[in-house]
This record gives C-alpha cells, structure tokens and sequence, in this order.
C-alpha cells in the first residue's frame, strides 16, 4: 500500500475539466490520500469541489482572448504572479506542499504546474480530448505523466517534447455517482418496465438543435416499435420548442418523456438499452463507463472536429455507430436507429466491446499511475 501523500489538483472552467479531476480525487481519497484542489472561486470549481468536501485554494488567473491579443500582457502577468505566490506557499507550508501535483488542461493549471516544475515536485496532466488544449500542450515537455483519454492525442504531445514512455493511456475518469447507478432504479423512476426498450437523447444546451428536430420527425417512427420507450433530454434552450413540436397525446407522453435535462445521470445510463448523443469528452467517458450502446452524432462546430475523433473511441471498439451532423436527416440514419431499438443481440455485442475499454476504471489507472511518481 502506498504511504499516505499530499496531491495538488488545478482544474476549473467547466465540468469538463472539473468532473473528471473530482473523479481522480474521489479515488485517492478513497485510498488515503489528501487532496487539496486549486482554482478560481468564481468559475465551476470553485462551487462544485467545496461540495464534494476538498480543501480549496483560491487562485487568481486570467485566459485571453485571441481576437483582443492585448489582453495576453495582463494574463501572463498574473500567471507569473501566481506562480511566484504559490511557490513561496509550498516553500513556507511542508503541510501544503505536494507530493505530486496535475493538472486538468485549462489555463488555471499553470501556475500550480509552473511552481511544481520550479520545487522539483514532479507533475502530471491529464487531457480528456483529442484536440489537448494551450496549457497541457505548453506543459508537456516537463510533465512526468500525460494521462490521456483518447489514443490519437499521443503524437500531439510527443511533438510538444514529451517522452512517449511518459503518455498513459487511462481513460477519462467518471465520478463515482455516475459509476453508481442502477439499472433497476433507473426504470422504476422512469416508468419503464423490465421488458421495454429504453432510448435515451440528449445534446446539451450547446449544438442539440438539430438532434432535437431529428427526434421529433422520428417520434412516430419510435413509438410503431412495440415497447420501446424515449427519455428525450432536450437541454433547457432548446426544450419549450421541441415540447410544441412533439405535440405529444396523452398516450403518447405515457411511453415519451421530455426534460430539458437529466440530472441523474447514472440510473438514466445505467436503465438505457440504446443511447443517442453527442460526443463530447464527458458523454463519451460516461456511456462507455456504463457500457451503453450508442448512436454518436459528433457536434460539427467542435474545434478541429474533436468530437469526430472522441467518437472513434467507442466507434471503433465496436461500442458505437456513429453519424456525421449533416447525414442525420437521411433515411440511413433513421434506419439504423430503428434497427438497433429491434435488435438485442447487436446491443448485447455492442455493450460487452464497451465493457472491454475499462472506462468504468479510468479513476483507478489514473490514481496508480500518480502514485507511481512518487
């Protein structure tokens, strides 16, 4: 068993960044670790890591604009500031001062990653998508792990100067409430019976429009197979609209079900026979945790197609199929949906080539690896 260590956490902006590194540190917690998190009181972090019990230190930084190039002064002086401040922390606080620290790719990572480098504390990433963003990227050269989610981003960072032997491929970890949920809680709360087969939608407030109206046109279409059933997850911008579209009856509404969002995510997954979404980092570390079968339509505006690239995780193990934005409206897209709410043998196959990724112990691989550093 690994001595008890003092492990840095810097990651804030959005849940895409924070649930992940909450994942991490639920872990090591759970192995007796202590975990101190570091970011900015004002973004996500700042209220969902006091939440979940970690010790929280504030830290003032700035990102910048691109299309306001001068706002690159101001944010690298605070960068260098905070810096400075939390060496002289760690310096004057052996109770503070790491064993080892990472960061979770947003710029609110570099101060602690920059006063690590500065201390000799060796120091990890972990980078959830395909596309690594401006921080992990100008961090890798000295990072003594980059724990990656998607294989394909290994030759990213290999041409930023980090050494291959340091690149782990571990997953993206997934908080234990999502790991947690239950198949059977998950219908009961649904109404679904033992015996139906459950879709389940959802897009996010962000680029779930066209999924939206897609779902709408199908309704029919879903509701003709006997014992199928829908939880349509419409993001809350876009819900009222799709509500009027749907026009549901009564009996209709019985086995549709329309929210403008879902917040108990694991049962939902967990109850789901066949899921439809995106596929942002986030989705995809979940639906493969859970080992659902899905249907992925990667947003198309992501930068640089990343959720193309997301999808191939779970595509090409077999897990997924997967449709361009722009193809959906095809007969082809309604088609294989359809056929896949009829065929359990081919979800069967799809949900054991999920099971075979080991998401659901992306946590795990992760907190070994940090503890290998040490």
């Amino acid at each position: 068993m690994t001595a008890s260590m003092n492990i840095a956490i810097a990651a804030g902006g959005t849940a895409g960044h924070v649930n992940p590194a909450l994942a991490l540190a639920e872990e090591l917690r759970e192995r007796g670790h202590h975990v101190t998190f570091f970011g900015e009181t004002r973004r996500l972090e700042g209220t969902l890591v006091p939440k979940a019990g970690f010790d929280f230190q504030p830290i003032e930084v700035t990102g910048f604009d691109r299309e306001r190039p001068w706002t690159l002064v101001s944010a690298l002086w605070r960068l260098s500031r905070e810096a400075k401040r939390l060496t002289r922390l760690f310096e004057d606080d052996e109770a503070l001062k790491p064993d080892v620290a990472i960061g979770f790719g947003a710029y609110v990572e570099l101060p602690l990653v920059r006063a690590a480098a500065h201390l000799g504390i060796p120091y990890a990433l972990h980078e959830q998508n395909s596309v690594p963003g401006l921080a992990n990227k100008q961090s890798a050269r000295g990072a003594s792990l980059i724990a990656i989610a998607q294989p394909s981003v290994a030759e990213v960072f290999e041409q930023r100067g980090a050494a291959s032997g340091r690149i782990v491929f571990t997953g993206n970890p997934v908080r234990r409430s999502v790991l947690a949920g239950e198949r059977s809680r998950g219908r009961d709360a649904l109404g679904a019976g033992d015996d139906e087969t459950l879709l389940v939608t959802f897009g996010g407030s962000l680029g779930a429009h066209h999924l939206n109206e897609r779902m709408t046109s199908l309704k029919r279409d879903l509701l003709a197979i006997d014992g199928v059933r829908v939880l349509h997850s419409t993001g809350a911008d876009d819900y009222e609209a799709t509500v009027r579209a749907l026009a549901l009856t009564p009996a209709e509404a019985e086995r549709y079900v329309v929210r403008p969002y879902i917040d108990n995510m694991g049962d939902v997954l967990a109850a789901a026979d066949l899921v439809l979404s995106r596929a942002g980092a986030s989705s995809i570390a979940e639906i493969a945790a859970l080992a659902v079968p899905a249907v992925l339509v990667p947003y198309p505006h992501a930068t640089a197609d990343h959720q193309t690239t997301n999808a191939h995780l779970l595509v090409d193990a077999g897990a997924a199929v997967m449709f361009p934005d722009a193809r959906i409206d095809d007969d082809a897209f309604a088609d294989e949906l359809l056929a896949l709410l009829r065929d359990d043998a081919r979800r069967d196959a799809m949900r054991a080539a999920a099971r075979g990724l080991e998401q659901a112990r992306a946590a795990q691989k992760l907190a070994d690896a940090l503890e290998g550093l040490v």
